[in-house]
């Protein structure tokens, strides 16, 4: 039961920081991306798809750092 619980509370953990992150990338970084790139960032599909790879990244680099077992 102890095992399920690490895994749930790691869900959890994962969950809230790639929460937070797409909210940082939303509310702060993408305007000034709109300011630098106007043209290309106008198309939300693009924004989108740049948000979903950070997470992405995010999410892998998350599961890299687990420890092998």
């Amino acid at each position: 039961m102890g095992k399920r619980l690490k895994i749930l509370g790691l869900f959890a953990v994962t969950g809230f920081i790639l929460g937070a992150a797409a909210n940082l990338v939303y509310f702060k970084a993408l305007p000034i991306m709109i300011k630098i790139f106007p043209q290309i960032l106008e198309v939300t599909w693009i924004s989108w798809g740049i948000i979903g790879a950070f997470l992405s990244i995010i999410g892998c680099l998350a599961y890299a750092s687990l420890p092998e077992k």
